[in-house]
């Protein structure tokens, strides 16, 4: 049973950091749930305000929806109401809906609503899809506008006025203009979430947006930076985000983006780094090169 109304789901998720916790494979590929709990346990030993279990940096797009259920059931096991657990839902609204009531009935906390899968859709569509899943819970909703699924400020207003348990706005995207007038019209009905890959890197501006909190990737692996660099960004500490921006992020970044994928597959790399292995990433992802390993590796020694 959830431990949290949709209300106080989004009153919390904006207090801290927000974990996206990778999903552990062993060397068939198969879910290693022993390696996640304790990938789960020694994330809690930090503060953070929410925990995303199977989204994006976990894999989630690579699980069935049998693995996605045991997962977050894991999750839901193992944290134990110590942080609100959310799990996803995507695909076809009918998935998607199957999905958002698996989870309620596993005993999560709310939901984050992925894309759906491989279509296009116009701004009308995409607002009876996320209501239809709304409907169908009651738990709170994040909704990742992102790809595909890329809401207008309008749209934003309208699932906001029709779906009362629609709660939080993760924006992959980015967009300054598009950012400001959701704002302006929604203002703080909703909780808004930095969702862009290696969210530290915008997290400065978008505080000015109204985007109060974000996933953070490498929280994964360099808990105590990830901490740091966030309570930066909410003092607005500039010379303090720029100077780990400068030592560690951007450099991160270099390594990040020489091939596609790598969002997800350096972050398994970083906890192999540190000697936390979570396993290789599933295909059609690709591990880090050991030359690239190496370069993270050391990267990653001169902040710890």
């Amino acid at each position: 049973m959830t431990h949290y109304s949709p209300r106080e789901l989004a009153a919390h998720l904006k207090t801290g950091l927000l974990s996206f916790p990778v999903t552990p494979f062993d060397r068939d590929l198969a879910f290693d749930e022993a390696r996640y709990r304790e990938h789960l346990a020694w994330l809690s030993k930090y503060d953070v305000a929410g925990l995303f279990a199977a989204g994006g940096t976990g894999e989630g797009f690579s699980l069935t929806p049998a693995e996605i259920d045991t997962v977050v059931r894991t999750a839901v096991s193992e944290v134990d109401g110590a942080v609100p657990v959310l799990a996803p839902a995507t695909g076809g609204t009918s998935q998607a809906i199957a999905q958002a009531q698996a989870a309620e009935a596993a005993g999560a906390d709310g939901i984050l609503l992925l894309p759906p899968y491989l279509t296009e859709a116009g701004q009308a569509g995409l607002v009876e899809h996320i209501s239809a899943v709304c409907r169908s819970t009651s738990l709170g909703v994040t909704v990742y506008s992102r790809a595909n699924a890329i809401l207008d400020d309008v749209s934003v207003a309208i699932l906001a006025d029709r779906n009362e348990n629609l709660v939080c706005l993760k924006d992959g995207v980015g967009n300054i203009e598009m950012m400001t007038r959701i704002y302006a019209r929604v203002g703080d009905r909703l909780t808004y979430i930095g969702g862009l890959p290696t969210a530290e890197t915008f997290a400065l501006p978008l505080l000015q947006l109204g985007v109060s909190t974000y996933s953070s990737a490498i929280f994964n692996f360099v808990p105590e930076f990830a901490l740091g660099f966030y309570a930066d960004v909410r003092a607005q500490d500039r010379d303090a985000v720029y100077r780990k921006l400068r030592e560690f992020v951007l450099p991160y970044l270099d390594i990040r983006d020489r091939t596609k994928g790598y969002a997800v597959s350096i972050v398994k790399a970083g906890l192999t780094a540190i000697g936390r292995s979570a396993g290789p990433v599933r295909p059609p992802l690709q591990d880090l090169t050991e030359d690239e390993l190496a370069q993270l590796t050391e990267l990653i020694g001169k902040i710890r």
